[in-house]
């Protein structure tokens, strides 16, 4: 049997904490509530790759990706945008790189 792919279990994870039976915290965020968080988690990343930590460097990119993910489902209940687009929005940029 083939695994799913963990991001499509991380953006149902987030589906499921932003539902109305979910985590109350994360049903009252929006995007100017998580703004600091996200600069707190480039924060501790710089720190992670300051220090040499491969497995600090891990967790703290996991968790700057929980953040683009929680942003894109605000963006999803709003219609505005997806996960998917925000990646093939990244995907195209990177192509469009010198």
């Amino acid at each position: 049997m083939k695994r799913r792919a963990a991001i499509n279990d991380l953006i149902q994870v987030m589906a499921r904490l932003r539902s109305p039976k979910g985590c109350p915290w994360d049903r009252e965020q929006d995007h100017k509530t998580l703004r600091w968080h996200a600069v707190e988690e480039v924060y501790e990343l710089m720190d992670a790759i300051e220090a040499g930590d491969d497995q600090e460097l891990a967790e703290e990119l996991g968790d700057l990706l929980l953040q683009v993910v929680f942003h894109c489902q605000l963006g999803n209940e709003r219609g505005a945008f997806n996960f998917e687009k925000v990646a093939r929005l990244a995907g195209d940029a990177g192509l469009a790189s010198p």
